[in-house]
């Protein structure tokens, strides 16, 4: 096959030059400059491997593929020879191989098996701009083989719209060079306004206004997913019928033939539907339009159970001026943005890298196994959250696969085997120790790709649908059973559409499932009971899946615990409608319902004992029952946040019980346990006689003091109710000397007698002098005025006219008489004449003498 010249061409000497005498390059090249299959031939022509093989990364299996197929032809040979590639479940090539294509996650796992790459002497990083966490994994470790035993391998990161003096800088500022892009003008056209129609029918007005403009070439539409991609083909597929026109799907889950018949050319129009796999790397000739629906499904992690998902969103500006390149890669083209500028022009510059997004489970492991102790200092190419990399370690942790020092375990190291998510290859493991390796696998795929029930694409969860639901252990085992079903019929439409299931994700399934039995090495013996073989299965499930243990709020609610803390809502499709407890395999946030539990399995707690004994704790401990008001003995058995088991039982009366007891009592106050009033007039007076006879010793009556007083009241209690009739009262008197007791009865009376034998409460308040308060005539006969503690406290008087109100308060009964009397008595006099008011009250009789003497 004739080399058709590319702009890289001309570079193509200095780039080699530059390789020979330094260990690396970065390279920018824009689309269509031909770097992804020229550059890497002529590293392997000039030698550059050093006589070891030259390994190329790509960021998707299709390019992968599409790239060695190319540069094959090119030398004349079939891949497999020279040039071969390699992506995940499939290795394409032969011990001739000097120039391998490979994905990115397959140098991760390669540098696993031999940190050195001694048989690799040349790595080249193609689109380096899409910052795929592999890459940058990958970039990061390299760096580190040159600057470590190394230094000889040359690396080559080549990149389309992203600067290259970062990566230079990190590269120990390595040369950079530069490349010419596509030799032909593209033209933009934007929609005036937004679209608000089906995408279907965005893209068939987009096809029949570019044929009524005079289109005579081929049409790559780019879509979001397979699933548009089929509904865009449903809706052309009259229109391209009636013109002759051939109508051909391009995404990384169909066969390899098909794939080949939409990049090929062809003597007959096309129109290409295609995800982002045709954004970058390979040219397709023929192509003279693009339409770009300017959405994509971006790479991120499920917050619930961390496995790799994609999501909808708008590409960047990077990635759109990448999809119009497409137009003018051999000729000049147009490319029609079925959005407006405004939107173009809102849009972010590069998407953020996948090591700020992702999930680093998977990835952290690696590097431990690696031999990287401390991930903080490792040299990343942009260090990821530290929140992600926590989360990371914690989850291996719990899963096994990491020791608290950072070691990788065996079962770390056996997890490595799989190129899964951690998750999915402790379901593997786990299944291999219980003789069910392989069904494990099966359920490793079906948890780790999309789902294949038809109704998990629609929203069929709601009201009444649980009335046909029928109940099972484990909606895991029902998606395995329904798979099991079209595997029977050989995967017939038929039966994969009367099972409800979807075709694409079933076959995605089924060959991931069996890539990884062939690395399944099963250990315990099968089990030959189908009982035994769920329970085998559930359990493994349960090994994936530690941390996402729920357990329902009351029978059969929908309403869950979780294993974290927080609540979640199991779907009203799931046919886990009894069991109590049960993991939650996979989940998705509804406005207004909160989380819900889209995939759960039921676990049994002597499971949880089995896998996962360092996780339980037992309690057996006293307890204040606030409703009972007692202490309770609980005995409870939990699994992070969640209660398995609980007893509560009344506790026997000991000294622990007595400190609980305490503890609620003085929260409940003294005032529970004593009359308020009583307690404050108590307290009060013994304050005043401390104050007053300090060589008495009288305690300090603070908290420490009722705490005490109430612990001799607690002494063999265990309830409010064992203290009902206890006098708290009486155990502060008990606390008092002889002598104290002696002084608060004898001086700090409760009442004071007046003349003529009345007597008059003693009021004691804190922070006030204690005082009574009487009529006047009850004083006449006094001279001076009563007092507390021996005569040191006068009492304050309240002298009260017949109508109760008090006339004068003072200490000084005797200079009232004489200084204030006289006046007061005139008006006295005057208001109530019935009453006697004598001129020298201090010798008259008060009313109660005058009526014993009548």
């Amino acid at each position: 096959m004739a080399d058709v010249a590319l702009p890289i061409d001309p570079l193509l000497p200095e780039i080699v030059a530059t390789l020979r005498g330094a260990s690396s390059l970065v390279l920018e090249a824009p689309p269509g400059a031909g770097k992804t299959t020229r550059v890497p031939r002529a590293l392997l022509e000039a030698g550059l491997g050093q006589g070891k093989e030259i390994v190329v990364l790509q960021p998707r299996r299709l390019p992968t593929r599409l790239a060695a197929q190319r540069v094959s032809e090119e030398i004349g040979e079939r891949v497999g020879e020279t040039v071969g590639y390699q992506v995940r479940f499939e290795d394409i090539r032969g011990p001739k191989t000097r120039l391998s294509f490979v994905t990115e996650g397959v140098l991760g796992r390669r540098l696993l098996s031999d940190p050195t790459l001694r048989d690799v002497g040349a790595v080249v990083l193609d689109e380096f701009h899409e910052r795929h966490l592999s890459a940058d994994i990958s970039l990061a470790l390299l760096r580190r083989l040159q600057q470590g035993p190394r230094p000889d391998l040359k690396l080559v990161v080549m990149s389309a719209t992203l600067e290259a003096a970062p990566i230079s800088a990190y590269l120990g500022n390595c040369p950079t060079l530069r490349s010419e892009g596509r030799r032909f003008d593209v033209s933009l056209e934007y929609l005036p306004t937004a679209d608000d129609r089906y995408l279907d029918a965005q893209v068939l007005s987009g096809i029949k206004r570019l044929h009524a403009n005079g289109l005579d070439g081929d049409v790559l539409v780019f879509l979001p997913g397979a699933g548009e991609i089929r509904r865009a083909m449903d809706a052309c597929s009259e229109f391209a019928g009636r013109h002759g026109i051939d109508l051909l799907p391009l995404h990384g889950d169909l066969p390899p033939a098909e794939q080949d018949r939409a990049v090929r050319r062809s003597s007959r129009r096309k129109i290409i539907l295609s995800t982002n796999v045709a954004e970058t790397s390979v040219t397709i000739d023929g192509v003279a339009a693009v339409i770009d629906s300017g959405l994509a499904r971006v790479a991120s992690h499920s917050p619930w159970s961390g496995l790799p998902i994609l999501k909808l969103a708008k590409v960047s500006r990077a990635s759109a001026t990448q999809r119009a390149g497409r137009a003018g890669r051999t000729r000049s083209g147009h490319c029609l943005r079925l959005y407006t500028q405004h939107d173009f022009d809102g849009r972010p510059e590069q998407d953020a890298p996948e090591i700020r997004r992702m999930d680093l489970a998977e990835t952290v492991l690696s590097l431990r196994a690696a031999g990287i102790t401390d991930l903080v200092s490792f040299p990343f190419f942009e260090p990821p959250p530290a929140a992600s990399l926590e989360a990371a370690e914690s989850l291996l942790r719990l899963l096994g696969a990491v020791a608290p020092n950072g070691s990788v375990t065996p079962i770390g190291q056996r997890l490595l085997r799989f190129p899964l998510h951690p998750r999915q290859a402790r379901i593997i493991v786990e299944g291999e120790k219980r003789g069910v390796g392989a069904d494990a696998a099966l359920l490793a795929a079906l948890v780790g790709e999309r789902d294949i029930r038809r109704e998990a694409r629609t929203n069929l969860s709601g009201p009444g649908r649980a009335a046909n639901v029928v109940a099972g252990p484990s909606d895991l085992l029902e998606l395995l059973e329904r798979f099991r079903e079209a595997e029977r019929s050989n995967f017939s439409s038929g039966r994969v559409q009367s099972l409800s299931l979807e075709q694409g994700a079933v076959q995605a399934v089924d060959r991931v499932q069996r890539q990884l039995r062939r690395a399944v090495r099963e250990q315990g013996q099968r089990p030959s009971r189908p009982e035994d073989m769920e329970q085998a299965l559930m359990l493994s499930a349960l090994a994936g899946y530690p941390d996402r243990v729920a357990r329902r709020r009351k029978p059969r609610s929908p309403e869950l615990l979780l294993f974290g803390g927080g609540t979640a809502q199991l779907s009203d499709v799931s046919v886990v409608q009894e069991p109590e407890l049960m993991i939650a395999v996979d989940a998705e946030e509804r406005p207004g319902r909160g989380v819900i539990i889209r995939i759960a399995s039921a676990v049994e707690p002597e499971w949880l004992l089995d896998l996962y004994p360092d996780a339980l704790e037992e309690v057996d401990a006293l307890q204040w029952n606030p409703s009972s008001k007692r202490v309770e003995r609980i005995t409870r058995l939990s699994y992070g946040n969640l209660v398995l088991e609980e007893t509560r039982t009344p506790a026997p009366p000991s000294e622990e019980a007595a400190r609980v007891l305490v503890e609620q009592a003085l929260a409940a106050g003294p005032g529970r346990f004593a009359d308020p009033e009583a307690l404050l007039h108590w307290r009060t007076r013994v304050a005043l006689l401390a104050q007053a006879f300090p060589e008495a010793g009288f305690p300090t009556v603070d908290d420490a003091f009722m705490r005490d007083s109430l612990a001799s009241l607690c002494a063999g209690a265990r309830s409010f109710a064992d203290l009902e009739g206890v006098s708290l009262l009486d155990a502060l008197y008990s606390r008092l000397s002889a002598e104290q007791a002696r002084l608060l009865s004898n001086h700090a009376p409760e009442k004071v007698s007046l003349p003529g034998g009345r007597t008059s409460k003693v009021h004691y308040e804190p922070g006030k002098p204690p005082w009574v308060e009487s009529r006047l005539q009850d004083f006449f006969g006094m001279a001076q005025g009563p007092s507390v503690c021996a005569g040191r406290v006068p009492l304050v008087l309240h002298l009260l006219a017949p109508n109760m109100r008090a006339v004068q308060v003072t200490t000084d009964l005797a200079g009232f008489w004489e200084r204030h009397y006289p006046s007061i008595r005139k008006e006295l006099c005057r208001k109530y004449p019935k009453h006697s008011w004598p001129e020298d009250p201090r010798h008259a009789q008060t009313p109660a003498e005058r009526g014993r003497r009548i």
